[in-house]
């Protein structure tokens, strides 16, 4: 949630400063386009999913009466075919000219390291000002042993649902290979800055897992 949460208000934050356009890389059933339509409207957002999920989740939306609004765009994208994301973006209305941000969370580690580097490349090929979000795991063995059980059931659930995880990044080595993909600026967000972030008054103790799932933050 914390992540989401710093997300969201980064959209919000470039929304304020001009930016356009919000891709959804594997947008799943994210919802922001129904929850924040104060910020969502004043953009182009672009939700990439495969094609069934997708199909679903639109009809769910139109049964609960949200519709698509204008500046919702559905972008189907069969990735087992290997069919381009940024085409199919193109199709969609994405103007290439314009600076967007892109976020992908919960991808990372289903995806072999070169195609993680590949999809680092093409948004960094993105007009100049285009910001990149993703999440990333760390190897098992950064994980603090509180949070490391948790990790390796979800581990094992992943690899006998068929959907292993195949890619896990140090820190250094994820802000690393956003520098090499052409990124100008690259840092590391980790649960210890969004605990500060969110988390610091709170009475209850509530805290974010550490070294767990982590954050990539990059800008052409």
């Amino acid at each position: 949630m914390a992540r989401a949460r710093f997300i969201e208000d980064l959209v919000a934050e470039q929304a304020g400063h001009g930016l356009t356009q919000y891709v959804i890389l594997g947008a799943g059933l994210d919802t922001f386009a129904q929850r924040r339509p104060e910020i969502a409207s004043r953009l182009h957002v672009f939700e990439v999913d495969p094609p069934g999920p997708q199909a679903w989740k639109r009809q769910r939306l139109d049964e609960l009466g949200f519709g698509t609004p204008e500046w919702l765009h559905f972008v189907p994208v069969d990735f087992e075919a290997r069919e381009s994301w940024l085409d199919g973006l193109r199709k969609a209305g994405f103007d290439e000219s314009k600076p967007a941000i892109v976020v992908s969370t919960g991808v990372s580690m289903y995806l072999s390291k070169e195609a993680n580097a590949a999809t680092l490349r093409q948004v960094a090929a993105l007009a100049p000002g285009s910001m990149f979000a993703m999440t990333f795991l760390l190897p098992l063995d950064m994980a603090e042993p509180d949070v490391r059980p948790g990790l390796e059931m979800a581990e094992k659930g992943a690899r006998a649902s068929g959907t292993p995880f195949i890619s896990f990044f140090k820190p250094q080595e994820m802000v690393q290979m956003a520098r090499d993909a052409g990124f100008s600026d690259a840092r590391h967000v980790s649960a210890a800055d969004l605990t500060e972030r969110y988390f610091k008054d709170r009475p209850d103790g509530l805290r974010p897992p550490i070294n767990a799932e982590e954050l990539l933050l990059a800008q052409r």
